[in-house]
């Protein structure tokens, strides 16, 4: 069998540990990042939900935010939940004073499009790429994607907005899997993952 990739988490801010203990369920080494070092020795890296401002200001704090470009850029698989997704996005429609994004989508997002806290919800969703019934969606002050360009697929929509993209080897949802005890998007996620090591192996 072959090794157990190694996924790390972006431990900045967020539920870092649902994603560490459902992406150790799919079968992966999970470990916190939050030094470009510790993200040097990983092969993919989850950006958790959270807040995406605040996520984006540690990441230039902590160094990681252009080496982590810079991966993203080089090909290293990556995913994005909620403030995630929002991190991944070439665009923001609403961008507060100063908040930067990693990129890897090309898509536009908007923050906080599904409404406040108090209006959070849960919602069976068809995701592409994940066997068996609908995953079940919770969406906490989630974005949606307004658009996409040529190079990114949809992967699910909600209520006739877009709720997951893959473009390559960077995938986004607006919802957390990781609140659910199904860990089938993460699957997925390791399975990319372990696609890429090979592929870069060849």
């Amino acid at each position: 069998m072959t090794e157990a990739p190694v996924i790390g988490v972006l431990a900045l801010q967020g539920d870092v540990r649902e994603h560490l203990v459902a992406l150790a369920a799919a079968d992966a080494v999970a470990r916190p990042v939050r030094r470009p070092e510790e993200l040097a020795e990983v092969d993919g890296l989850v950006i958790p939900g959270g807040e995406s401002t605040t996520i984006s200001k540690l990441a230039v704090l902590f160094g990681v935010m252009e080496p982590l470009r810079a991966r993203v850029r080089d090909g290293m698989p990556v995913y994005g939940t909620c403030a995630g997704m929002i991190m991944l996005a070439d665009k923001i429609l609403d961008p507060r004073s100063g908040q930067e994004t990693i990129g890897g989508i090309d898509m536009i997002v908007r923050r906080n499009a599904f409404g406040r806290q108090n209006e959070s919800f849960e919602a069976a969703v068809d995701l592409k790429g994940v066997q068996g019934d609908p995953v079940e969606g919770v969406f906490i002050r989630a974005p949606w994607v307004e658009s996409v360009g040529a190079g990114a697929e949809v992967l699910a929509e909600h209520d006739g907005h877009i709720v997951a993209v893959r473009q390559g080897n960077a995938l986004a949802t607006s919802f957390h899997p990781e609140l659910t005890g199904d860990h089938r998007v993460h699957a997925l996620f390791v399975d990319m993952v372990r696609e890429n090591r090979a592929a870069e192996s060849l």
